[in-house]
């Protein structure tokens, strides 16, 4: 039986062959003790607060997340605070024996998880040391006596999810047992020929409803954006976007293809009986306590259609600017163009980027109870308290165009349209912006400077251009360096030449400023951070080391794990204006722009490495010089 790996356990609280409930500590001033003792600032503690209110997580979770606190340290101190023992999961083997003991909704309802046997006492590790409800719970269910320890929050659900999760090994036994079934098997010639009444039948079976909710939460679980679905001429394939990246995750059987089809479709409320046009839902899932969003969109291709699923889990929408990676002097423009009263923000870059988020971050820092906020969009991907969301509607004539117009009547301070796509909606939005409406949206160019060529490419006039745009913001999301795995190398001259850079490079020659090298230094990770401390202008690229990931378990053998933005924000000066006005071209606004201290995509994107955070490769994949 394997041992239990203590970070504290007081001697006044010994394990015991009883149950031993601790005295519960106030966990309400657990946040108050650590601001107390410095353990976090007011800020962090705050920032917390409202992470908390956006993710529905306690702040102490929050705080551990943010990187305020360690989580064994935090571990220690409410252990302290409660007079209970602490475990360290991450040197613990959990028994899968064990674990069966309690089931899984409500080990992951209460993050609650049993560790050791010892005759009629359970340990069972606990993130809350007040609940003592579910140890009550607990002694019920497993007709043990229970002996409570304390865990982190953070690594008690992630061992959770992974114990209980039913993963490939339940998905492959399922297929398995799919593949024994003849019952559910559609005989099919031509797929016109399958009757509605048929389909319909068909999807109410076990196995292929089975299938789908495993799929449907697995991927959630897994942290993918999306789930394509694909037929084949001879097999199916369902694969899943996780960090930007697709992977095979399983390969259906062949029969199931329009049982399986129709199964979304009846679940999307579309109309399974129409197979030679696109048609576009949404599912909403409830798991445990999380609610999760799906949007469906079906397209008919040669062997049948293509089901791909957007996840729209709200409850990973990070809204915090700083967490999105953009540097602060291009943090502190954005803000303060969100917070004029009037104007124009856009949001550039390619679809799957995070623009829109981007624009929720912004508009949830201006989310007052004084203000009126409309929004336009296609489709509405996250609900947002407090702000009026509109869904465009082509068909019937809801355009963004129409909205726009029954915004101006309904007396708005901010308004955000989902895209300008003609010049219809960009002279309204324009129009708006020139009296006395602040009005954020998105448009598709390659850079910043690049969206001032297009909007007069409309046929938008430069005056109401230059007179109407506070900033514009390009962004791309490159994958992140798996944080177990990564170590530093030197680049050789081949990769530096793929970046259009020799090893003697400055930076000077790149036009950094020393602005953007210190912010480097104050924001890099640890272990690149003595490498940057006597980072110059005139340093070489050539003299640093690089980073990347040698591949584990945690990042499937990539090295890399997680995404993060890169971000180039044009903040519309006199000057920049001047040059709209003369109607120049996009490199002179980029130059220019660059001068008065713009970091381009590329720049941006150099300063991720020399932080430790992604690799030379990625930016090169993501960004033009």
């Amino acid at each position: 039986m394997p041992s239990l790996g203590y970070a504290e356990a007081p001697k006044t609280s010994p394990l015991s062959t009883r149950m031993a409930a601790p005295p519960a500590p106030q966990t309400e001033r657990i946040p108050e003790l650590l601001l107390r003792e410095g353990y976090v600032t007011r800020e962090q503690l705050e920032r917390a607060v409202r992470e908390g209110k956006s993710n529905n997580l306690g702040v102490t979770y929050n705080l551990i997340k943010t990187g305020a606190i360690d989580e064994l340290e935090l571990t220690k101190i409410i252990a302290r605070v409660a007079r209970m023992p602490a475990v360290d999961l991450s040197k613990f083997e959990v028994d899968t024996r064990i674990i069966k003991l309690v089931p899984a909704d409500i080990a992951t309802k209460h993050l609650v998880l049993p560790l050791k046997r010892d005759g009629r006492t359970l340990t069972v590790a606990i993130a809350d040391p007040t609940n003592l409800g579910i140890l009550e719970d607990l002694k019920f269910i497993t007709r043990y006596d229970i002996f409570p320890v304390l865990a982190g929050e953070v690594t008690l659900r992630t061992v959770i999810e992974k114990q209980y999760d039913a993963g490939d090994s339940a998905m492959s036994t399922l297929l398995d047992d799919i593949a024994e079934m003849g019952d559910v098997e559609v005989v099919e010639e031509r797929e016109e020929d399958v009757s509605a009444a048929a389909l319909a039948a068909q999807v109410d079976d076990a196995p292929v409803v089975k299938l789908i909710n495993a799929v449907l939460t697995d991927a959630v679980k897994r942290g993918a954006s999306d789930i394509h679905f694909e037929c084949f001429e001879h097999e199916l394939r369902v694969r899943y976007r996780i960090d930007g990246a697709l992977q095979e995750v399983m390969k259906p059987p062949l029969k199931l293809k329009a049982a399986l089809i129709s199964r979304f479709k009846i679940m999307a409320q579309l109309n399974i009986a129409e197979r030679r046009v696109p048609q576009d839902g949404r599912i909403k899932l409830k798991m445990g306590n999380k609610v999760i969003d799906y949007r469906v969109s079906t397209l008919p291709t040669l062997f049948g259609e293509k089901v791909v699923l957007r996840i729209l889990d709200k409850g990973n929408l990070t809204l915090d600017l700083e967490k999105f990676g953009i540097e602060p002097r291009a943090e502190r423009e954005l803000m303060e163009a969100v917070s004029n009263p009037y104007g124009m923000v856009l949001v550039t870059g390619p679809t799957g980027s995070g623009k829109t988020t981007t624009l929720y971050s912004a508009l949830s820092k201006v989310n007052n109870i004084d203000v009126n906020i409309m929004t336009a969009e296609d489709p509405v991907e996250y609900n947002l308290f407090g702000i009026n969301q509109v869904q465009v509607r082509t068909e019937i004539g809801m355009t963004f165009a129409a909205a726009l117009k029954a915004f101006l009547r309904q007396d708005p301070n901010i308004i955000m349209v989902g895209e300008v796509r003609d010049l219809e909606t960009g002279g309204i939005a324009i129009k708006a912006a020139l009296t006395g409406h602040l009005v954020l949206s998105t448009l598709h160019t390659n850079s910043a400077p690049e969206t001032v060529t297009r909007l007069l490419d409309m046929g938008l006039e430069p005056f109401n251009v230059a007179s109407a745009l506070n900033l514009v913001l390009a962004q791309r999301l490159v994958r992140r360096i798996c944080s177990r795995c990564r170590h530093k190398y030197i680049p050789d001259e081949v990769e530096l030449g793929g970046a259009k850079v020799k090893a003697d490079t400055t930076f000077r020659e790149l036009r950094f400023t020393t602005e953007a090298l210190e912010n480097a230094k104050s924001r890099a990770l640890p272990d690149a951070l003595p490498h940057l401390a006597n980072l110059s202008l005139d340093s070489c690229i050539g003299d640093i080391p690089f980073f990347k990931g040698r591949g584990c378990d945690d990042c499937n053998g990539t090295g890399l794990k997680g995404r993060q933005g890169l971000y180039e924000v044009m903040f519309m000066t006199p000057h920049l204006r001047k040059l709209i006005l003369m109607n120049v071209g996009a490199q002179e606004i980029r130059d220019a722009a660059i001068e008065e201290g713009m970091l381009t995509l590329r720049m941006d994107g150099w300063l991720k490495v020399l932080k430790g955070i992604t690799t030379l490769e990625q930016v090169i994949r993501e960004t033009a010089v």
